[in-house]
């Protein structure tokens, strides 16, 4: 099994903690960590992606951050000259924001997706069947931890925009919960005059989303350039 030499945004976050969890007996190996709090089980560590020696960077193989939209396209902008590979789960972005990064995967390679788990993967493929009822009602609900941002969840939108291209109409916006200690719940109502169809994918902790990230990063290493998503990852 081929090492891979790892870069890690946010590693000291919620889902950074998460993802060194996961590389223990992996093919990863800590390379280099992006964070204010000391991440001893990385070969490098800066505070700010700036910091980096250009010999440090050249050595990384790819990159997975989940941190912020500014941050990210921070990294991005400074990594003009370089052929950086790079998975992001941040959320959020504007559509000028996501134009950026379809911009910068032109000369690198980048993976984005708003949700990273295999689960909900599936889900989105079951919701095709949806288009054989696409006279009935639609909502989508979605509940976060409290220190999530954005609201709705980028999960949600993504969810929203699979729908509306499966049932060729437009759906109102997401609603969105915040409490404490939730790391994800999606639901999807289906109702008509006589029936009422609810599918639900809940995440019972982090590990899914940083297993996810890691199989992208895997997945994206072997990649020149080039934008890809949960689409390319999971296609036979």
């Amino acid at each position: 099994m081929k090492k891979i030499n790892l870069g890690l945004i946010g590693a000291s976050g919620k889902m950074g903690t998460a993802i060194r969890d996961c590389l223990k007996g992996s093919q990863f190996i800590p390379f280099v960590a992006i964070s204010s709090k000391e991440c001893p089980d990385f070969k490098h560590q800066f505070k700010t992606t700036t910091e980096i020696p250009k010999k440090v960077s050249e050595k990384v193989d790819v990159w997975i951050e989940f941190s912020s939209i500014e941050t990210l396209l921070n990294f991005l902008k400074e990594s003009k000259s370089e052929k950086i590979k790079i998975v992001s789960g941040t959320t959020g972005l504007s559509n000028a924001e996501f134009k950026k990064l379809k911009s910068f995967s032109k000369k690198s390679a980048l993976f984005w997706s708003s949700n990273m788990s295999p689960g909900l993967w599936a889900l989105r493929q079951a919701l095709k069947a949806f288009s054989q009822i696409s006279d009935f009602q639609f909502s989508i609900e979605e509940t976060h931890h409290l220190q999530k941002k954005d609201n709705p969840s980028g999960t949600a939108i993504t969810l929203q925009k699979d729908l509306e291209k499966i049932l060729h109409k437009k759906l109102k916006t997401p609603v969105g919960h915040r409490l404490e200690n939730v790391f994800g719940v999606h639901k999807i109502t289906a109702q008509s005059q006589s029936e009422v169809i609810t599918v639900e994918h809940t995440a019972l902790n982090r590990t899914v989303f940083a297993q996810g990230a890691l199989k992208a990063a895997a997945f994206l290493v072997k990649k020149k350039q080039g934008f890809y998503s949960m689409e390319d990852l999971n296609s036979k």
